[in-house]
């Protein structure tokens, strides 16, 4: 017997960062949206223990060891229940690998809900978004979807309503970028600076339960996105690419490095998907919509 999930990517419409906490962390205002770009993650009875394995664009990049959160969900997950984590976790990846769509998030959130219906745990919701928030911060969403206000350090969700489908461009870059070098140049950036707390935007929640994409295109906005153009300058060149060719608006997502652009349509999503197919910091590019569901059962 074999469980196999599906789980989303997301795009931070809103990522609002203050200053550092005592713990290192920020508190943030951070409205997600998960797209259709989807990693799937296979759960199977290993009698040889835990195993992590991968295949898919990047998936060199992805760690086999217990350092996966796909494997740390699974630990989690038995040890919450007494039992061994003997299982066989198999990743099928197609997010990007340290981009900014919670890639790795999503294979924890994945990981959970596999295991626990292999094992019949029979966790509850509450449960299991309580495991996911241990796991990270970006978890817990990767688990709902939809669109959600995360707050604390993002895991703490509140489901947002949104009155219709955004069409997505994002275009893969040519590197990672790691998300605590990206919050350490944020620290280093705001220093010596006030830093507002963060708070939702309310035009951005408007435009959302709207579906108007010309009103969310205007609200969009991304604390981060100076951190990660430091660290990364030649996104500036995608970004302006995309908006050159029609984008509504542009922008990092989350701590990056993919960019991305919000469209009024299918077609303006493949004019836009042509034109960044040759910027030159771009591997590759995407198209998407959202929102969509959190992990499914396949």
């Amino acid at each position: 017997m074999s469980v196999t999930v599906r789980v989303p990517a997301k795009v931070n419409v809103q990522l609002a960062v203050g200053a550092a906490r005592p713990d290192g962390f920020h508190d943030l205002a951070n409205v997600f949206l998960a797209v259709g770009l989807y990693d799937e993650v296979t759960a199977t009875p290993s009698p040889d223990g835990l195993r992590i394995t991968c295949d898919g664009p990047d998936a060199a990049q992805v760690p086999l060891d217990r350092t996966n959160l796909a494997a740390r969900a699974a630990i989690a997950l038995a040890e919450r229940y007494g039992r061994t984590p003997d299982v066989h976790l198999h990743i099928a990846k197609d997010i990007p690998v340290a981009g900014g769509m919670a890639g790795g998030s999503a294979d924890g959130a994945g990981a959970l809900l596999a295991c626990d219906t292999l094992w019949g745990t029979g966790a509850s919701r509450e449960e299991l978004l309580d495991i996911c928030a241990e796991l990270g911060s970006d978890v817990p969403f990767s688990l709902v979807g939809g669109a959600a206000l995360g707050t604390g350090r993002g895991e703490k969700l509140r489901p947002l309503d949104v009155g219709g489908t955004f069409h997505w461009v994002f275009a893969m870059a040519t590197r990672g970028l790691s998300t605590p070098a990206v919050f350490r140049e944020f620290d280093r950036l705001a220093e010596g600076t006030r830093v507002p707390e963060p708070i939702a935007s309310e035009p951005l929640l408007a435009a959302l339960a709207k579906g108007d994409p010309d009103a969310l295109a205007a609200a969009v906005s991304n604390d981060l996105q100076p951190a990660a153009l430091s660290l990364f300058p030649e996104l500036a060149d995608t970004l302006d690419a995309g908006r050159a060719a029609g984008a509504l608006t542009a922008l990092v997502s989350g701590s990056g490095p993919t960019t991305a652009f919000l469209v009024r349509d299918a077609a303006g999503a493949q004019k836009v998907a042509e034109a960044l197919a040759s910027a030159p910091a771009c591997r590759t590019v995407r198209t998407a919509v959202g929102p969509v569901p959190g992990v499914t059962a396949l």
